[in-house]
């Protein structure tokens, strides 16, 4: 995050103050950047915010004091699940608060039921998951192997897992699992990592930080919120699941303990091609962490030697949010996060042993540069069998120009992929009928009202979530798979390979990406004219591979492991 001083400015609403000796040198910059054209118009708008139609009247709480609580401007986390297993994804968002627990009206966490007509309802109540801690992000995951989904919340003072009973309600057995982890959480991610067919836990942290810590720094004249390097960073955690229920933390032996940082984002898959899975995190200020899996239930930190821990000048940046792609269709996951403003974003692009930052190649650094990045998600939401690009942005520090009322406030972004890994901005910015200016964090992804194309779900700090229906999916065809280990889970890390007119596209299995978020967990392609797919592999945890046959488009499929043609 930004540490530098702005100039004196006296309104906290007005910044007209900007050092205008750098504008020559942004023009320059510009003018050489490649694909940093103004975007294009889109003949229609590709989303639509339809919220408050659908019934979803959340506001996230962030509490603004004069103190400046830190966890304040980073906090708002969501969650696509099929909690009830009616095939609709349901909507789990979490909330903010205050960190003064006399007041009255703590908010709460919400559940919000998919009726399966576009609407939705509240049932925190019913469902027993009204959580009131100062919350972060969440993770979704069939912990127990029941078949029921399961909610794990991160907060800033102690973490709470709830199980799904199967019968419309969730009962809170934190204790019980030991995973009650009492610091600043911000994300967390159910993997298999040792492939026992139980999913375990990894739960980021973001600082050594409590409200009598708290500090007030200063832009300027100005009051405002301290960057990360004022706290201690923290340890993350890791909890192998025993398979009864119980969990058990092995952070020292894994040799997560080895690095601290301030961890935001975190996303996993195979990212050296061993055949087991990595996790990868995206630290705030600090170098990111490639924890690589050595398959005897150890890690070890390999960002700076593989490339991916600074950029392509050597700095570590801001990172926030952050996903697994393959933006190449090679079968080798790249890696994509947001940032700081004046950052840009960064792609780093996986060479089989490395990474290599390539964003300047994509188009994506120069629209980037005014803004800060927290929730993403590549899909293909116009099926033209090309990804694109969603970015939820909100700014950290007041800066110079405000936008609106809050001071925080920026508007997201779109970018539509054009082919050989390049990206344009659609306009009006973020793909509205007007661009939806608000201080974004989580942004989650998933097919909601089971139409075939990817919505998008955006919580905002301080203001009313955003729920983004498609419009602009109808322009061609799709196919969806729900990948399934033998355990029946989600085959998270696995990469998926569909060919379609002999071109192919791979597509990770991910639902821990963006910021603070889970996804839906259906692997999305869009296959533009074309009716059918010729064949699908996937290629496994564990590295085996299967092949499966041909599918008809306009579909969802289930591919479950030992159910397909094995290759060699």
């Amino acid at each position: 995050m930004d540490f530098l001083q702005a100039p004196n400015c006296r309104s906290r609403k007005k910044r007209l103050c900007a050092p205008l000796l750098f504008l020559p040198f942004l023009l320059l910059l510009l003018s050489f950047t490649p694909g940093c054209g103004a975007g294009r118009t889109a003949e229609v708008p590709w989303f639509e915010e339809v919220a408050a139609e659908a019934g979803i009247l959340y506001e996230h709480v962030r509490a603004d004091t004069v103190r400046y609580y830190f966890p304040e401007i980073v906090s708002g986390g969501a969650a696509w699940l099929d909690y009830d297993g009616d095939g609709y994804l349901d909507l789990y968002l979490v909330q903010g608060g205050f960190f003064d627990t006399t007041l009255p009206g703590q908010p709460t966490n919400r559940l919000y039921r998919n009726r399966g007509d576009g609407t939705f309802e509240d049932v925190s109540e019913r469902a027993g998951v009204g959580h009131t801690g100062y919350g972060m992000g969440v993770a979704v995951g069939d912990y127990d192997g029941d078949g029921y989904l399961d909610l794990y919340v991160n907060n800033v003072e102690a973490n709470v897992l709830y199980r799904n009973r199967g019968d419309g309600t969730f009962e809170d057995v934190t204790e019980r699992a030991g995973v009650g982890y009492a610091g600043w959480s911000s994300s967390a991610v159910f993997l298999d990592y040792d492939q026992d067919g139980h999913p375990d836990l990894y739960v980021v942290n973001y600082a050594v930080w409590s409200p009598a810590q708290s500090r007030t720094c200063m832009l300027g004249v100005m009051p405002d919120y301290c960057g990360p390097l004022t706290y201690p960073p923290a340890s993350d955690v890791l909890y192998h699941n025993q398979g009864d229920g119980v969990f058990t933390e092995v952070t020292i032996p894994a040799g997560i303990a080895r690095a601290t940082g301030s961890g935001l984002g975190v996303t996993v898959g195979d990212l050296n091609g061993d055949g087991w899975v990595d996790i990868y995190v995206a630290n705030d200020g600090m170098p990111n962490q490639l924890w690589i899996n050595n398959g005897d239930g150890t890690f070890t930190d390999r960002a700076v030697i593989t490339g991916s821990a600074f950029n392509r000048s050597g700095m570590a940046e801001a990172g926030m949010g952050v996903a697994v792609l393959d933006l190449e269709n090679d079968g080798d996951p790249d890696l994509f996060m947001t940032h700081l403003r004046e950052e840009s974003n960064t792609l780093y692009r996986n060479e089989g042993t490395y990474f290599i930052d390539a964003t300047l190649a994509t188009g994506l650094s120069t629209p980037a540069i005014s803004y800060t990045g927290f929730g993403l998600g590549f899909a293909d939401f116009d099926h033209d069998g090309n990804l694109d690009l969603y970015i939820a942005n909100g700014a950290v520090k007041v800066p110079a120009e405000v936008m609106g009322e809050d001071p925080y406030a920026e508007p997201n972004q779109l970018f539509r992929g054009v082919g050989g890994g390049r990206f344009e901005a659609v306009l009006p910015a973020g793909g509205t009928e007007r661009p939806l200016v608000a201080t974004s964090r989580a942004a989650a992804f998933g097919d909601y009202d089971n139409d075939g194309d990817v919505d998008v779900v955006v919580v905002n700090s301080g203001g009313r979530v955003y729920l983004l229906r498609n419009q602009v999916g109808g322009r061609g065809r799709w196919v969806q798979f729900r990948v399934l280990e033998r355990s029946g889970w989600d085959a998270v890390g696995a990469m998926v390979r569909v060919r379609a007119a002999g071109q192919d596209q791979w597509r990770p299995v991910q639902i821990a990406a963006s910021y603070l978020a889970a996804n839906d967990p259906h692997v999305h392609f869009g296959l533009g004219l074309e009716e059918r797919i010729e064949e699908v592999e996937v290629v496994w945890p564990g590295g085996g591979r299967e092949t499966f046959g041909a599918f008809e488009a306009g579909a969802v499929y289930e591919l479950r492991q030992g159910r397909g043609i094995a290759n060699e």
